[in-house]
């Protein structure tokens, strides 16, 4: 039976990726976004694309215009994509179809960096040392130590402010209280790999683990390798077991020498991963609850974002070779527009950018970002 499906966050590429996925298994998808112009909004496997206002700055508006969507297109499942499932998450209580993410208080346990850790050492799961900065006084301990640890926000994305084995004057940059703490994290060196996974009610249905030899910054990877670590599919089926969680989620490792995986975030919603997943009535079983496996072997690229994140003069031999070895993720049999569309959509985002004065990284989640429980009361934000 054909199922209305909702994606949220049109404007990454996973949820161009989920969109046809589904229709390729006979489901008609409606994708939204607070942007003008996601190039999925061009896409051949959707049947409509609808602009919602900004959750970040009127989490009101885009509730009672979600609610009119979800009736109007009679939707039977939303899937979120990128960080607006923190809002869809403290509103979903009054809408009127299931919501493939778990409730608020799990999604936000999940993404804040230290009870993260803290709840996964809890299952008995090795974690790096880590520990809860609130104020100045909490960094003074770790003056002398700050070359062993890696410092970063609770609440932020993209390694965003992040020093690694910093000096200790690089501290006196840092001002943590109790709304906006940051962690310390000891240092672990090793290969990052990093996992993508569906779980349905506490079941683990689908996994794809991957590196990301190329990024942009520090943040969000732009060439994807799969690989298959033990050890990581033992901290995701474990975590998604004891936390009995329902919808997407994502995790950062590092794999040491003694075959340890230590993570080092979790990011409660889609990443690339989902890339490594092309059979559409696969996916569609995994979101019923039936396990299955990655069917992509190879390595996973957005060219656009290659050109410019990835490019270093200095190692150009081996950009080429990479960039030839990859497909690209945005490429799909009968659905040339969305790769059309990537500059129009990359302009949008530059001038929200140039608009903010921010990095183009900051601006692709400007109207969606969620930085803890005190933007909920911040009004100034609104």
């Amino acid at each position: 039976m054909t199922r209305t499906v909702l994606i949220t966050g049109a404007r990454a590429p996973t949820a161009l990726h989920l969109a046809r996925l589904l229709h390729d298994a006979g489901q008609r998808v409606v994708l939204a976004d607070s942007l003008a112009h996601p190039f999925a909004a061009r896409s051949a496997a959707i049947a409509r694309y609808v602009r919602l206002p900004a959750p970040r700055f009127d989490l009101p508006g885009y509730a009672a215009a979600l609610r009119d969507l979800i009736g109007l297109e009679r939707v039977d499942l939303v899937i979120p994509t990128c960080e607006e499932v923190f809002y869809l998450g403290q509103i979903w209580a009054d809408m009127p179809c299931p919501l493939f993410a778990p409730p608020m208080a799990r999604l936000r346990d999940a993404h804040d960096k230290y009870t993260f850790m803290m709840q996964a050492a809890a299952m008995g799961l090795d974690v790096p040392d880590t520990h809860l900065i609130r104020s100045r006084d909490d960094l003074a301990p770790l003056r002398n130590l700050a070359g062993e640890f890696v410092f970063k926000p609770v609440w932020s994305r993209f390694a965003a402010q992040i020093l690694i084995r910093p000096k200790a004057q690089a501290l006196d940059r840092i001002m943590p209280d109790t709304t906006t703490p940051w962690i310390a994290q000891a240092f672990v060196s090793g290969q990052e790999i990093c996992a993508y996974a569906l779980a349905v009610h506490g079941k683990l249905t689908a996994l794809a683990q991957y590196t990301t030899p190329y990024r942009a910054g520090r943040g969000a990877g732009t060439y994807l390798r799969p690989v298959d670590d033990p050890a990581v599919r033992h901290f995701v089926q474990t975590y998604v077991t004891h936390t009995g969680w329902h919808g997407q989620i994502s995790f950062d490792f590092i794999r040491g020498q003694d075959g340890t995986a230590l993570p080092l975030e979790c990011n409660p919603r889609a990443t690339s991963g989902v890339h490594f997943f092309r059979d559409g009535r696969a996916v569609s079983r995994a979101l019923e609850g039936q396990m299955i496996s990655a069917d992509v072997t190879t390595a996973q690229t957005l060219p656009l974002a290659m050109w410019v994140y990835g490019l270093r003069p200095r190692a150009l031999g081996r950009f080429w070779h990479d960039l030839r070895a990859a497909d690209n993720f945005l490429s799909w049999p009968g659905d040339p527009a969305p790769s059309r569309g990537q500059w129009r959509a990359f302009a949008e985002i530059a001038a929200i950018a140039w608009r903010h004065r921010i990095s183009l990284l900051a601006a692709t989640t400007h109207d969606i970002e969620w930085n803890g429980p005190a933007q909920d009361t911040d009004q100034s934000a609104i």
